[in-house]
């Protein structure tokens, strides 16, 4: 399999640009540089409602921007973790994105943000998510949203985030999640997979990346092997049921991959979405990719069947 063209013509033209690696950048580098995705993710698409909220957390508050559809409530939601290497990355950064898939799924999204590394290392974002999600459990009634339908996305570091949350929420007896949204997700931090080396330079995300994102979000290397860094190394039973979305020339392909697998032999239902022609970060540049229409009517489909609003 090939790139894709539009693909590979914003591979190109990154190259002409100078862009840098992540991992050639500082922290806050980073988090400006990040930015520029947000050119890439099309259209700003209207919805019904948009509101800003925070969220206690220990040792302060986050962030969360609630995105509603038409219609009354109580709507059925979605809590989203954006991704960015547990390092960068903000509400700002995922609005089109959340809007997207507010109009897909017809369901109110919620964008958390969550404190970053290396200030806030492992597991701070990982308890910030799920003081969030307990948050939208607790208060729903208030925010006109469904207690009973709750469902997470996220993509790439978000997408760790978001299946560990169903983790979590099993182990803690915490709110019911009935679909989890996956998107390109890490699955084992502590893994060593062929797509790591196969995918590890020239595809965007490259490998010497995802080891400086590592190091940043972990103080001990031994915290990778963890089931809450890497939940494929956990029990997967009785988990929710799972969109899992991979991309061909991405270095996170395999582990996204070998999770499908591995919640579909744990019993879990799977609809594993390979796109083999896509890079890793293909779903925030619905702008410059055609393909990536496609994926985001996918998900809203499984998101409406999973809230029985099909």
């Amino acid at each position: 399999m090939t790139l894709d063209p539009q693909v590979k013509g914003l591979l190109e033209a990154f190259k002409a640009q100078g862009l840098k690696s992540f991992e050639e950048m500082t922290v806050p580098e980073s988090r400006a540089t990040c930015m520029a995705f947000v050119g890439l993710e099309g259209d700003e698409e209207a919805v019904a409602e948009v509101t800003n909220h925070l969220v206690p957390v220990k040792g302060g508050e986050n962030a969360v921007r609630i995105y509603k559809p038409a219609g009354a409530g109580p709507h059925p939601v979605l809590v989203y973790c954006h991704g960015g290497g547990f390092v960068f990355g903000n509400l700002d950064l995922v609005d089109k994105v959340a809007r997207s898939l507010c109009n897909a799924s017809q369901a109110a999204v919620v964008s958390v943000d969550y404190r970053k590394a290396p200030e806030f290392p492992f597991p701070t974002a990982l308890e910030d998510a799920y003081a969030a999600l307990l948050w939208v459990h607790a208060n729903a009634k208030s925010l006109g949203l469904d207690a009973s339908r709750i469902a997470v996305a996220g993509d790439s570091a978000g997408g760790n985030l978001a299946t560990v949350l169903t983790h979590m929420a099993r182990d803690r007896q915490g709110p019911k999640i009935v679909h989890q949204v996956l998107v390109y997700p890490v699955t084992d931090a502590g893994g060593d997979y062929a797509s790591r080396v196969e995918n590890g330079e020239g595809y965007l995300l490259t490998k010497g990346s995802m080891d400086w994102f590592f190091g940043h979000y972990f103080t001990d290397a031994a915290q990778a092997e963890q089931v809450y860094a890497s939940p494929i190394r956990g029990d997967l039973k009785g988990l929710p049921a799972a969109t899992v979305i991979t991309a061909g020339f991405d270095p996170l392909r395999d582990e996204g991959d070998a999770y499908a697998a591995a919640l579909a032999k744990a019993g879990v239902a799977v609809d594993h979405l390979r796109n083999p022609t896509m890079i890793h970060g293909f779903f925030w540049m619905k702008g410059v990719i055609t393909h990536t229409s496609s994926v985001y009517e996918q998900v809203g489909r499984n998101l409406k069947r999973a809230f029985g609003t099909a």
